[in-house]
């Protein structure tokens, strides 16, 4: 299925609602009793899919999906109720969560649940905040209150949407309400997946970027053997630096999700969470990245000095 992100596709962070504990696949990884995946399927939010009061904020295309039935919006500005004890659903931007976490009460910052794009370990170890719920989104909205679009595709038809963290298990059913797929996950299962869809949106971006094409998909069609080059070099990157293996078929996985956005136009931005992670890494790691990245700077598509 092709869906058009042009007009305002967002992509975030995520692993999927699978039928069975073995369609999860970005590590390999030997998981039995209560560490193998646990499924959540679309269902109706009823007596037996019931979710704790949850407070959004971010009224956004993604935050709108949550308000409504056990949730309540959240100015950035306005305070977290101290006395609460459900998730606190975190729909901003990257460069909006030191605020909100420095405004959180500090009983309550246990609560937060991250659903952010890049690589946000740096920051979560800063403010203590490793063990918090952290989602990877796979899902499309077109526009404010149209119904999302599950991030299906041919390699992963059981969706691609995952959660780990105190909080997952409620999250899995705030998407099941809504037909929408997810996968409640360990932090082992998560941080590989976590880094695939780092590595999608660094790799994709960039190469788009650098070749002046209009959309990932584009930039997967006509720049495939570079595109499958950066992948193969960030995922042996990865790998090195975080001692995580991933499972066979990274790169079909990648190149199905960008099927199904084909059309999402390029563009290297939120570098502080996203390509910094692989630049810092050095050229000995990331020599064609890295490359590619300085192509940018040299052609003027990138606003921001490198480091």
């Amino acid at each position: 299925m092709m869906v058009s992100a042009a007009s305002c596709l967002l992509l975030i962070a995520a692993l999927s609602a699978a039928t069975s504990s073995d369609a999860f696949v970005p590590a390999k990884a030997q998981l039995s009793g209560s560490d193998r995946t646990c499924s959540t399927t679309a269902r109706s939010m009823s007596s037996d899919a019931s979710v704790s009061t949850a407070e959004v904020i971010g009224k956004g295309r993604i935050g709108s999906l949550f308000a409504g039935e056990g949730a309540t919006y959240v100015g950035r500005d306005d305070p977290i109720n101290p006395e609460g004890n459900g998730p606190i659903l975190v729909a901003t931007r990257n460069d909006a969560l030191d605020g909100i976490v420095e405004k959180c009460p500090a009983n309550r910052r246990k609560d937060l649940v991250f659903m952010q794009n890049g690589y946000l370990d740096n920051f979560l170890e800063s403010k203590g905040l490793m063990d918090n719920t952290q989602v990877l989104l796979y899902l499309s909205v077109p526009s404010l209150g149209v119904d999302a679009v599950d991030g299906i595709t041919s390699v992963n038809p059981e969706g691609l949407t995952a959660a780990t963290g105190i909080h997952a298990e409620d999250f899995a059913k705030r998407l099941a309400a809504l037909n929408l797929k997810c996968n409640v996950v360990t932090p082992e299962q998560y941080r590989p997946a976590m880094f695939e869809k780092l590595i999608w949106i660094s790799t994709y971006m960039l190469v788009g970027t650098a070749k002046e094409c209009k959309s990932v998909g584009e930039a997967g069609a006509e720049h495939g053997e570079l595109v499958e080059k950066v992948v193969n070099e960030l995922l042996a990157a990865v790998s090195a630096k975080e001692g995580i293996t991933f499972a066979a078929g990274s790169m079909a996985r990648l190149a199905a999700y960008t099927d199904v956005v084909a059309d999402f136009p390029c563009g290297v931005k939120e570098f502080e969470w996203r390509n910094r992670y692989f630049y810092n890494l050095g050229d000995a790691a990331c020599p064609t990245h890295n490359a590619l990245l300085r192509e940018c700077k040299e052609k003027g598509f990138i606003g921001f000095d490198l480091p």
